[in-house]
C-alpha cells in the first residue's frame, strides 16, 4: 500500500509508543524508513518496545512524564541537538469509565493533564523550535469520535480530546503558512492491551459496541498506523486541520434519528409500515 521509503528521513517522537497505538504506529512508520523516538512513564516498557522493535530500524526509547513541561523540555533537548525532529504524534492518553459525580478532583486531573496538557506541552515545545529554525514540521494527534459531541462516563476524556481537537485547528491556521501542519485522527473502538479492557471492562459492553457499528467489527491497530503513516507523510501535504474520523461509521449509526432501525425491525415489520404509494408503484 505505500512505498517503503515513504518516511526516510523522517525523525519521529510518538508519545505513549510503548503500548497499543502508540507501539503500532513506531513499527509502521520503521518499517517505511523512520527514524523513531518514543517516550512513555515505564521504562520498562519503552525498553521492551525498543529491543523488539529495534530490527525494523532505529528507535530510541526516552523515559517521560508528558504532564510536565519540564520533563518535555528534558526530553526534546537531546532530541534536538542529534538534528530536528519532523514529526510529532500525540498519543499519550488515560481514560475509564465512571460515574462523573463519583469522580476525584485527582481523577479528573489524571486523564486532562495527560491528554490536553500532554498534547500542548509536546506541542508548544517542538513548535517553538520548529518556528525559531524555519524547519517544517507535523503534529499528529489522536481524538476520539466523541471529542465533538460529548460522551457520559468518559466525561474528563471528552473534555480533554476536545481541547486537543480545538488546539489542532486553530494552530494549523496559525501556523500553516510557516511550514507546521497539525491533524488529528479520532479512532473508534481498536482493542488494544489495557486500554481496551478499561473503557469496555465488562464482555456485554463489548457485544453493545458491536451491534451498533455498521461493519460489526472492531479496527485495528495496523489500520489506524496506515492512516497515521498517511497524514504524516508528505503525501498528505494539502491536508491541514482535519480529524479524520476512523470508527467504521459508528458515529454516524448513531447520529441519525432512525439509524437503529436495521437492528430492530424484522422483514415483517418492514412490510407492515411499507408506505402504499410505494405498494402501488412496486405492481405497476
Amino acid at each position: 500500500m505505500f512505498a517503503s521509503d515513504l518516511l526516510k528521513s523522517k525523525r519521529v517522537l510518538i508519545t505513549g509508543g510503548g503500548t497499543g497505538l502508540g507501539k503500532g504506529m513506531a513499527g509502521r512508520f520503521l518499517e517505511l524508513g523512520a527514524t523513531v523516538y518514543i517516550c512513555g512513564r515505564r521504562e520498562e516498557v519503552l525498553k521492551a518496545t525498543s529491543s523488539e522493535l529495534s530490527a525494523k530500524g532505529p528507535i530510541y526509547a526516552i523515559p517521560c512524564d508528558v504532564r510536565s513541561l519540564a520533563a518535555v523540555e528534558q526530553m526534546i533537548d537531546p532530541i534536538w541537538k542529534a538534528g530536528p525532529l519532523d514529526i510529532l504524534v500525540n498519543n499519550a492518553a488515560g481514560n475509564f469509565i465512571a460515574r462523573s459525580e463519583e469522580l476525584s478532583p485527582n481523577a479528573w486531573q489524571s486523564v486532562i493533564n495527560i491528554v490536553l496538557m500532554g498534547t500542548l506541552h509536546c506541542t508548544m515545545v517542538c513548535g517553538r523550535r520548529w518556528l525559531d529554525s524555519g524547519h517544517k514540521g507535523t503534529v499528529l494527534s489522536i481524538s476520539a469520535t466523541y471529542a465533538p459531541v460529548g460522551s457520559a462516563y468518559v466525561v474528563p476524556s471528552a473534555v480533554a480530546k476536545a481541547g486537543v481537537e480545538a488546539l489542532t485547528r486553530s494552530l494549523a491556521v496559525e501556523w500553516g503558512n510557516r511550514g507546521i501542519r497539525m491533524n488529528a485522527i479520532a479512532p473508534g473502538p481498536i482493542p488494544t492491551e489495557g486500554a481496551f479492557s478499561r473503557v469496555l471492562p465488562h464482555p456485554n459492553l463489548e457485544s453493545v459496541a458491536l451491534d451498533r457499528n455498521p461493519l460489526h467489527r472492531f479496527g485495528t491497530v495496523e489500520e489506524l498506523a496506515n492512516l497515521a503513516a498517511f497524514l504524516v507523510s508528505d503525501g498528505s501535504g494539502y491536508i491541514n486541520g482535519e480529524v479524520v474520523r476512523m470508527d467504521g461509521g459508528e458515529f454516524l449509526q448513531g447520529a441519525g434519528e432512525f439509524s437503529n432501525l436495521g437492528r430492530i425491525l424484522k422483514d415483517e415489520d418492514w412490510q407492515a409500515i411499507r408506505p402504499r404509494k410505494l405498494e402501488r408503484s412496486s405492481k405497476s
